[in-house]
C-alpha cells in the first residue's frame, strides 16, 4: 500500500521514529496499527530532519485488509493528528518501494527577506533580513553543483552512508518580491545536506562569502569551512519520483504552494 504524506513538521524530531521523540513515522505506524491490530512498519522515501516540512512524502506499508486501497487515505485521516494528512492511497505490487523504487528526490528551500515579519509566512520561511541577498549570484554558485560530485564539505556528522557523492539533477534559485525559493532535485542526499549548503548560499549571495571560495570549499571537501546550517522550517521535501507513481499529477507535483506576491506598485482598479 502505497501513501501520499503532507506533513508540518515544526513539533516533529523528523520523519524516522525514534525512542524518546514525536516523529511521522511512528504516528503513522500507530495510527495503521490501530486499524489492522498488529504491529506495521511503514517505508518513506526520505528521511527529513526535525522541525523540515513534507509536501508529497511517500510511503509504503504491507497489509492484508477488506478496506479498499482509496479508502486507507480517508480513514488514516480520521485518526491522525492535524499536523500529518494522506493525500492519497494507493495499491502498489510487492515489488514496488518507496524509498528504494525512487528515482529521484527534490527540496524546496523558502527565504523570506522583507526586513517585516510576517505571521503566516514564518513557519515555513527563513526570516533572513540582515543583509540584501541576489539571487543571481546564489544561481551561478548552483550551477557548477549540477552533476556527480563528492559532497562531503556539506555532511553533517552521524550519517551511515558509505559515500559523499551526490548526482545533482537540477538546481536553481527564483526571486519573487521578497521571497527567495531554492529548488534542489538529486537522486539521494547527504544527511543535513540541503541545510548547510543553503546557509552558506546565502553567505554568497550576502557578498560575505566569494563565488571562488564558496567553489573551493565543496571541490576540496572542507567541511569545516561549513559553520552554519539554514534553520529547519524554511525547508520542505516537495516530491519524489518514480517511473511508477501511482498517484496523479496534481496531487503529488506541487503541493507545497508557492508563496506569490504582486507587484507593490499596482492598485486594484
Amino acid at each position: 500500500m502505497a501513501l501520499l504524506i503532507q506533513y508540518i513538521g515544526t513539533s516533529f524530531h523528523g520523519w524516522q521514529r525514534q525512542a524518546k521523540h514525536r516523529s511521522v513515522q511512528a504516528e503513522i505506524e500507530e495510527a495503521i496499527a490501530s486499524i489492522l491490530k498488529h504491529p506495521v512498519v511503514v517505508h518513506g522515501a526520505g528521511r527529513t530532519d526535525s522541525g523540515v516540512h513534507a509536501a508529497a512524502q511517500v510511503a509504503h506499508f504491507d497489509q492484508a485488509s477488506p478496506i479498499p486501497a482509496q479508502r486507507w487515505a480517508t480513514v488514516l485521516n480520521g485518526i491522525l493528528p492535524k499536523d500529518i494528512l494522506i493525500r492519497g492511497s494507493a495499491a502498489v505490487p510487492p515489488t514496488w518501494h518507496a524509498r528504494f523504487s525512487a528515482l529521484w528526490r527534490r527540496y524546496r528551500y523558502t527565504i523570506y527577506t522583507d526586513k517585516q515579519p510576517n505571521l503566516f509566512l514564518a513557519p515555513f520561511v527563513w526570516h533572513y533580513y540582515r543583509a540584501s541577498l541576489d539571487p543571481e549570484l546564489i544561481n551561478q554558485a548552483l550551477q557548477p553543483l549540477i552533476g556527480k560530485h563528492d559532497l562531503a564539505a556539506f555532511e553533517r556528522a552521524g550519517s551511515s552512508r558509505p559515500h559523499s557523492w551526490v548526482d545533482i539533477q537540477s538546481a536553481y534559485c527564483t526571486l519573487n518580491g521578497p521571497i527567495i525559493s531554492l529548488e534542489i532535485q538529486a537522486q539521494g542526499f547527504l544527511y543535513g545536506m540541503v541545510r548547510l549548503l543553503v546557509g552558506m548560499l546565502v553567505e554568497v549571495g550576502s557578498g560575505q562569502r566569494s563565488l571562488p571560495n564558496f567553489s573551493s570549499i565543496w571541490q576540496n571537501q572542507q567541511r569545516e569551512a561549513v559553520k552554519y546550517a539554514a534553520p529547519p522550517q524554511g525547508l520542505c521535501l516537495l516530491r519524489v519520483g518514480y517511473r511508477d507513481l501511482p498517484f496523479p499529477e496534481s496531487l503529488w507535483f506541487d503541493a507545497q504552494p508557492s508563496f506569490m506576491f504582486n507587484n507593490p506598485n499596482s492598485k486594484d482598479e
